[in-house]
C-alpha cells in the first residue's frame, strides 16, 4: 500500500530534484513615471513572468514590455500583436515592432494579469499574455524578439514613451 504524498513532501522532493530551476520573485514596484525597469536579470534566465495589478496610464499609448542585454533595452525588431476582446463586441487588434504590445488604448483602462516571456535559444525570446481590462474585456497576444546578446534587463513602458503610469503594481518572477 502506498501512502499519499502531502504538499510539503512534494515541495521537498521538487526542490531537491535533479534539474530543478529556482524561481526568483523580485520586489514589486509601484508603476509611475514613463517606465518601470528590472535591470538585474540573471544571464541564465529561461522564463520571465511579468505580473500587472491594476495598471493604468494617463494616455492612449499602448503599454509595451521591452527586453534587453548588457548593451541596453532594445526598442526595434519585435514582432508583436495584442487583441482586446470587449464583452459582446468584436476584437480590436494592435501590433508593435518596438516591444511586446498590450492592447489597452484608453487612459481610464485598468489592466491586471501576466505576460510570460520564454527563451527559445540563440537569444530568441517569445511572449504570450492574458490580462483583464476593467471588468468588461480580456486581452491576449504574443510576440517574438531576437536579442543581440544574453537577456539581462526588462522595461515596461508605452509606445510613445511619454505617457506615464498613474496607478498599479508591476513585478517579475524569473526562472533560471
Amino acid at each position: 500500500m502506498t501512502r499519499s504524498r502531502d504538499l510539503a513532501d512534494f515541495a521537498d522532493s521538487a526542490a531537491n530534484a535533479e534539474g530543478a530551476r529556482p524561481l526568483i520573485l523580485y520586489t514589486a514596484q509601484t508603476a509611475s513615471g514613463t517606465s518601470v525597469d528590472f535591470n538585474d536579470i540573471p544571464s541564465g534566465a529561461k522564463r520571465i513572468t511579468v505580473m500587472f495589478s491594476n495598471l493604468s496610464t494617463n494616455g492612449t499609448s499602448l503599454p509595451l514590455v521591452q527586453i534587453g542585454d548588457a548593451g541596453g533595452i532594445e526598442d526595434t525588431g519585435y514582432i508583436s500583436t495584442s487583441s482586446s476582446i470587449p464583452n459582446g463586441s468584436s476584437p480590436n487588434t494592435s501590433g508593435s515592432t518596438a516591444g511586446f504590445a498590450i492592447r489597452s488604448t484608453q487612459a481610464s483602462n485598468i489592466i491586471s494579469g501576466h505576460m510570460v516571456i520564454t527563451f527559445v535559444g540563440s537569444n530568441l525570446w517569445v511572449s504570450s499574455h492574458a490580462l483583464k481590462q476593467d471588468t468588461a474585456a480580456t486581452m491576449t497576444g504574443a510576440g517574438e524578439k531576437t536579442l543581440s546578446d544574453t537577456l539581462t534587463r526588462l522595461r515596461i513602458t508605452t509606445t510613445n514613451g511619454t505617457d506615464t503610469f498613474d496607478s498599479g503594481t508591476i513585478n517579475i518572477m524569473v526562472e533560471v
